[in-house]
């Protein structure tokens, strides 16, 4: 029987569910062809992109990331949940080394992103220290 690794650990698969990894189906010559053109497509759609807004969303991405760990969502009882400052510390200081260590490089973002990293630094001072409780 195979199985799936996640950081939970090991579960089984169930292989009525349908094709798994390396479980492939063939595709026609069309099919084929159809894909490789959408794969095309969607590089060069990637490719007109500026990577400054590429990175600037990716940044964007750490920063929720930290919000997430610094304002949990209570348990379905109700019950709150304590910040995860040393996880929320990492997101931050992440998004702090994209915005501080690109600096102007992620222009017309980079003013944003600078401000966005200040508010979120003293929202973590303020979780961390209990203000606002």
């Amino acid at each position: 029987m195979s199985s799936i690794w996640t950081p939970s650990g090991e579960h089984p698969t169930d292989p009525a569910s349908g094709p798994g990894p390396g479980d492939e189906e063939q595709l026609s010559p069309e099919q084929i062809a159809q894909v490789e053109a959408e794969m095309m497509r969607a590089r060069a759609e990637l490719g007109s992109v500026p990577v400054a807004d590429i990175v600037a969303n990716h940044a964007v991405g750490l920063w929720q990331l930290a919000v997430l760990h610094l304002t949990p969502d209570p348990l379905p009882d109700g019950t709150p949940v304590a910040p995860r400052l040393d996880e929320a510390g990492l997101a931050i200081d992440a998004f702090a080394a994209l915005v501080d260590g690109l600096g102007a490089r992620l222009a017309p973002n980079d003013e944003a992103l600078r401000d966005a990293l200040a508010q979120l630094r003293l929202a973590f001072v303020q979780v961390s220290t209990g203000v606002g409780e």
